[in-house]
């Protein structure tokens, strides 16, 4: 068996790699197995690296995700307790819009609190309806006399009404009266109505 050297490597016939001596040959292997690796790296791990480190940073993200729906799911009961109460809420305010045939005893309403309140009524005046996105407005302009506390008392009353009415665009100037201190006010009051509560006979 002959024995490689460096001063031999130069008489290695690279045609006739089978009478090279061992070591010869176990080098050339290694050094095949080493291009080989390299070359597979290139063309095949490195994509699976690039898919590796892809899928890393997709964990991260996932494991966000999943924290996010932990904590949806570990108060998913107060949630729906919630949602109940805003649905009972919502029923309870749908109840208090009046329906159309419902508008004459809500002015009449708004009539005998003024009047229980000591007002006099100049104007009651029922304006044209205002569509909006989920509900039907139904605006009211009101003129009325008073003193200062008859006036507090009616706005006092109409809040306490069983029906969802708001005032708006409040004006209360002095009336010239030999009757003391009368003001004058004029006030637009909005009651509100779901659109199919219309609809009802």
């Amino acid at each position: 068996m002959r024995r490689l050297s460096w001063s031999s490597l130069d008489s290695l016939d690279m045609h006739n790699v089978a009478a090279w001596p061992v070591l010869g040959k176990t080098l050339l292997g290694v050094l095949v197995m080493v291009v080989v690796l390299v070359l597979g790296y290139s063309f095949h791990l490195r994509e699976l690296q690039a898919r590796l480190v892809f899928a890393r940073a997709g964990e991260a993200e996932l494991k966000q995700v999943f924290v996010s729906k932990a904590h949806q799911a570990a108060h998913l009961q107060a949630h729906l307790e919630q949602m109940r109460a805003m649905e009972s809420d919502f029923a309870t305010l749908l109840r208090q819009l009046p329906g159309d045939s419902e508008v004459p005893g809500l002015l009449e309403d708004i009539s005998r609190t003024g009047l229980g309140s000591g007002l006099e009524f100049e104007e009651i005046k029922l304006l044209p309806e205002v569509d909006q996105p989920f509900y039907i407005e139904l605006p009211i302009q009101i003129r009325a006399t008073g003193s200062y506390h008859d006036l507090a008392t009616f706005v006092s009353a109409v809040s306490a009404l069983p029906r969802i009415v708001t005032l708006h665009d409040f004006s209360i100037r002095p009336l010239d009266s030999s009757e003391g201190p009368t003001l004058r006010m004029n006030l637009l009051a909005r009651t509100y109505r779901s659109a199919d509560k219309g609809q009802q006979p």
